[in-house]
């Protein structure tokens, strides 16, 4: 994809890269640890259940939304099919790293639900491995390819902890 990708073949692979990457990392991965088998929380169900559910629809939602950005920008957010432009629109303004946080959230709430301490020391690993990808290789790459704009982007934005307003560029 180094010259401008048509919109069906960015969402073709923005589609597939959802499915390999968050799909194994955040649904697949979280069934071998738990089984997906519920955790009996007895007299708790009524109020940890509907929060691990919750958890688990805010992160869908923001990973799709993040996904589609990227989609919408023609190109994907795998490393091998990137965008022309740097995405800092929708919740990218808010958070620098908006999928990794989903596909934490996803793991926690399973977590949750399921009653596993798998899942969470599974999301303490997943967690260690963005952040080493991210410092290692995503924000150098990104400040090689954008420059200035990135280093603007990146003071503004927090990496790791949302901001409460929108910025904007």
């Amino acid at each position: 994809m180094g010259q401008r990708a048509s919109p069906a073949r960015a969402w073709i692979g923005t589609i597939v890269f959802l499915l390999l990457a968050p799909g194994v990392v955040a649904v697949f991965i979280p069934w071998l640890v738990s089984g997906w088998r519920w955790y009996d929380w007895a007299g708790a169900a009524w109020a940890v259940e509907p929060v691990a559910w919750i958890a688990i629809a805010i992160g869908v939602a923001f990973l799709l939304h993040a996904f589609a950005l990227f989609a919408l920008h023609r190109g994907t957010p795998a490393p091998v099919a990137p965008t022309e432009a740097l995405v800092v629109t929708g919740v990218y303004r808010f958070v620098r790293n908006p999928m990794y946080l989903a596909v934490l959230t996803i793991i926690l709430g399973q977590a949750l639900l399921f009653g596993s301490w798998g899942l969470v020391l599974y999301a303490g690993i997943v967690l260690a491995a963005v952040v080493a990808f991210v410092k290692g290789y995503e924000e150098p790459i990104l400040t090689s390819t954008y420059g200035a704009q990135y280093l603007d982007y990146r003071r503004n934005v927090p990496g790791w902890w949302p901001r409460l307003t929108p910025w904007r560029a």
